[in-house]
């Protein structure tokens, strides 16, 4: 059987034998050999192109150089120089510790004829007399069985704390002579504040105050301020007061706080 070329004009012509030629298909085989030629020139173009890639990569990319010497050894390297450490300081042995004690010697008695004048005892007069200062510094101390300095315990006297005031109690403190010779004092010894009577200023100051356990008056403060001049002429009259009759708790002087109104009044 003879071999058919398909894409032979021949072979076109006679299979649109008397057929419309202006039909597509025509046209198509008509022009497959050139199509067929370029996707062909097409597809070879792109596989160059894709297997060249990696070489055009490989030649873009400057090559590295090995930094390592194959032909190097870890033995052939020198050993780094050891300089000397400089010597430790030897290390200083503390001192003993040294003890001070006062050895305190039994008395002997002796006559007076035995007595040298630099051992007799000294007269409270004379040691009051003296011009020199005596401390343990003076003593000279050993270590044959006396008492350690360190041994010895001194005696702190602490602080004794205050004690707080009340506020209510059984018998409150009082004016020597009642509340009225309380008033009788304040209203003799109170003196109006020349600006508070210019500036009509009149009310009550309201102050507290602490009545000790011996009757003594102390920690006068302003409750409630009616004016500056006013709230100080208070403060003055309260601390211008004699000793109280102490308060007692339980038949015992305590502490106590007072409260007291100071008025000033305009006639």
């Amino acid at each position: 059987m003879a071999k058919i070329d398909l894409t032979s004009l021949e072979w076109r012509e006679l299979v649109f034998l008397g057929k419309n030629k202006e039909y597509g298909a025509y046209q198509l085989r008509a022009e497959s050999n050139k199509r067929h030629n370029w996707a062909m020139v097409i597809v070879t173009i792109v596989a160059l192109i894709g297997f060249s890639i990696p070489t055009l990569i490989k030649m873009a990319i400057p090559e590295q150089k090995v930094l390592y010497n194959e032909g190097m050894k870890l033995s052939d390297l020198k050993e780094p120089e050891v300089k000397d450490e400089a010597p430790k300081p030897k290390a200083i042995e503390p001192p003993p510790e040294l003890k001070s004690t006062i050895k305190f010697t039994a008395p002997v008695i002796k006559k007076d004829e035995e007595v040298a004048e630099k051992d007799e005892i000294k007269s409270q007069e004379e040691l009051t007399n003296t011009n020199v200062a005596i401390s343990i510094a003076d003593v000279k101390g050993n270590n044959e069985g006396g008492l350690d300095i360190a041994d010895v315990k001194v005696a702190v006297t602490q602080p004794v704390e205050e004690e707080k005031p009340y506020t209510v109690i059984e018998q409150m403190p009082v004016f020597p002579g009642g509340e009225g010779e309380l008033m009788s004092f304040i209203g003799k010894n109170l003196k109006y504040p020349v600006i508070a009577q210019e500036n009509g200023i009149q009310g009550k100051v309201i102050i507290r105050f602490v009545v000790s356990k011996t009757g003594k008056i102390s920690n006068v403060e302003v409750l409630r301020s009616l004016d500056p001049s006013c709230d100080k002429e208070a403060v003055r009259i309260i601390k211008m007061l004699p000793d109280w009759i102490p308060g007692k708790q339980n038949g015992v002087n305590v502490p106590v706080y007072f409260v007291l109104p100071i008025s000033f009044r305009l006639q």
